[in-house]
């Protein structure tokens, strides 16, 4: 069984119904004292990141997803969700993250593009697989997914297994131990973000 956090923060329906594609057994879950019971968790998520912090806090959200990942079980932190794994981020100000992988978010340096963009960085974008992650089998090096972000992380190049250029290079997923993350959204990307998403329920 696998467990999709609600703190609500964003629509879960679309990534409720990517994994009931690819046959996953699935539940929305919103006590933190029932993370332990999952096999797999899903950590979605979108809005700002120091409000997404206040959510999970007010309920002891935080400190049930820091204990499940201590558990050696995959957790999967999906764009914002993803955000949230790092230490910090510079969003709205300082604020602190679930500290899981070292690393900070922080905001498109617009200074450092090659050329005017928009930011947020939305729409297909490529991924450039950094190595062979078992996320990522049976996707080739490069594939497009769905992007919708205005900040992304910062972090050493060993927990990089994605990476992106909007502008200059950024890592776009992570890998330390049983924890993932994807900034972009899978649930969204047709059937390379399908694919992910299999790969993820195979681990």
């Amino acid at each position: 069984m696998i467990g999709i956090v609600d703190y609500n923060m964003g629509n879960l329906a679309s990534v409720i119904n990517a994994f009931e594609k690819v046959g996953a057994d699935i539940a929305v879950e919103s006590d933190p004292s029932k993370l332990k019971n999952y096999n797999k968790l899903i950590l979605p998520g979108v809005g700002a990141f120091g409000d997404a912090m206040e959510h999970l806090k007010s309920n002891g959200m935080d400190s049930a997803i820091k204990e499940y990942a201590q558990s050696g079980k995959p957790l999967l932190g999906i764009c914002l969700g993803m955000q949230l794994l790092f230490e910090s981020s510079q969003e709205f100000g300082e604020s602190e993250g679930l500290g899981l992988i070292e690393g900070r978010v922080v905001a498109f340096d617009k200074q450092k593009f090659d050329h005017k963009l928009k930011v947020p960085h939305m729409g297909w974008n490529e991924m450039f697989k950094q190595n062979d992650n078992p996320l990522f089998i049976g996707l080739d090096k490069e594939f497009y997914l769905y992007f919708v972000h205005s900040f992304h992380a910062v972090c050493y190049d060993r927990y990089a297994i994605g990476k992106t250029y909007y502008g200059y290079e950024f890592v776009s997923a992570v890998n330390k131990d049983n924890i993932y993350g994807i900034q972009p959204h899978p649930e969204k990307s047709h059937e390379n973000g399908l694919k992910i998403i299999e790969n993820f329920v195979k681990l």
